[in-house]
């Protein structure tokens, strides 16, 4: 019997940096937004940032493209993370709960999913699933 003991490799999202002004973007773009300049470069962006905002989604979202899990819809956190590198990305957040906005105000979170789209944990959710803010994002 043989033991697969490679480590997941953690998530990570792909943005670019304008290398006249230095501005970076989220997703990769193929224009500057600040400057209007062309030379972009891709680059790996953080895997921590913090909650600038966020709201509750309490109804399920058009279908398609969104589809509704067997078990039925249930209210999902979603907002902005404000990365290092000074962007901010859509995502969704998850929290222990969406009815305490406390855990999320401000909050510290890591990547833990980029497909279909951007999703980040609170340290909180993170220990309540068992996993650590290390293994989850760089």
């Amino acid at each position: 019997m043989t033991v697969d003991t490679t480590v997941p490799e953690a998530p990570t999202l792909r943005g670019s940096r304008c290398t006249e002004c230095g501005n970076v973007a989220f997703p990769e773009a193929t224009g500057c937004q600040r400057c209007g300049g062309t030379r972009l470069s891709s680059v790996d962006l953080a895997g921590r940032g913090t909650v600038w905002a966020h709201t509750v989604q309490r109804f399920a979202p058009k279908a398609p493209p969104y589809v509704p899990p067997a078990e039925g819809f249930t209210p999902f956190a979603v907002g902005y993370v404000e990365l290092p590198d000074g962007v901010k990305v859509e995502a969704v957040l998850e929290a222990t709960t969406v009815d305490d906005p406390a855990e999320l105000a401000g909050a510290e979170v890591t990547l833990v999913a980029v497909d279909p789209v951007p999703r980040f944990a609170t340290d909180q959710w993170l220990r309540s699933s068992g996993r650590t803010a290390e293994g989850a994002g760089r």
